[in-house]
């Protein structure tokens, strides 16, 4: 997306009820740019990190602290672990991730994970990341773009992370991710769009943007049997005690 474009794309997301914004970094320049994005436009906040794909790269993460210490950042991310696409570099992965956690332990900030093909290693990591996790209990980070199996899930529910749906689930051939949805409980759910991937139905295969977040709170609303509303209200208050009250509050922490 061009940057031209984005006061568009945040009027289109206003006009659709979305109030807040997450832009999510993940290497040097998408940091920059997610950062930037925040300090331009109210209602957007930055989460930055470095993920897998940065893992061979060893990256500087003195740089990244000093960048969380902006009130514009509210989580670190996107970090975490895909072998379906990178099994190669499984060790530096972890390694990565194990610096990321570590981060997020210092700075209170909650931590975004992307996990793929990886359960094992991902849950070895985060147990250990919660024991030493300070800040709210109920709010150590969240499983983004979640698509595994329910065993997985309550694994991961156990350590009290919450779990990010994306349009998947609104894929004909997402009902296993759909009976997943069904067994999170309300405090640990959320939903996103993952813009600019995974736009979900009808738009499936063009650029995705947070617009289109209440067709994935449909199709949830749908599965869960309760009315959208309750849905798009609940999404919205676990975001903010995630991400927005406590680092309002708790602000001074970062560092």
């Amino acid at each position: 997306m061009e940057a031209g474009e984005l006061p568009d794309v945040i009027q289109r997301a206003r006009d659709q009820g979305v109030s807040d914004i997450v832009a999510i970094g993940g290497s040097d320049v998408a940091n920059t740019r997610a950062l930037e994005a925040a300090h331009a436009h109210p209602g957007i906040h930055a989460v930055l990190g470095f993920d897998r794909d940065e893992a061979e790269r060893d990256p500087d993460t003195d740089s990244l602290k000093s960048m969380l210490r902006d009130s514009a950042v509210i989580g670190v991310g996107e970090t975490g672990l895909d072998y379906h696409y990178s099994a190669e570099t499984a060790s530096q992965q972890c390694a990565l991730l194990e610096r990321m956690l570590d981060v997020a332990c210092d700075t209170g900030l909650p931590a975004v994970i992307h996990t793929r093909d990886a359960e094992e290693d991902t849950l070895s990591l985060l147990r250990a990341f919660v024991t030493r996790w300070n800040g709210p209990s109920d709010c150590p980070g969240v499983i983004h773009c979640y698509t595994g199996g329910t065993a997985f899930a309550r694994s991961l529910m156990d350590l009290g992370m919450m779990l990010s749906f994306s349009g998947i689930i609104t894929f004909k051939k997402a009902e296993a991710l759909r009976e997943v949805v069904k067994i999170v409980p309300n405090e640990l759910l959320l939903i996103e769009t993952d813009a600019p991937y995974l736009a979900p139905v009808p738009y499936r295969g063009k650029r995705n943007e947070p617009a289109y977040v209440p067709l994935v709170g449909a199709v949830v609303a749908n599965v869960r049997g309760c009315a959208v509303e309750e849905i798009a209200q609940l999404t919205a208050n676990n975001a903010r005690r995630l991400f927005l009250d406590f680092a309002r509050v708790e602000g001074e922490t970062k560092g």
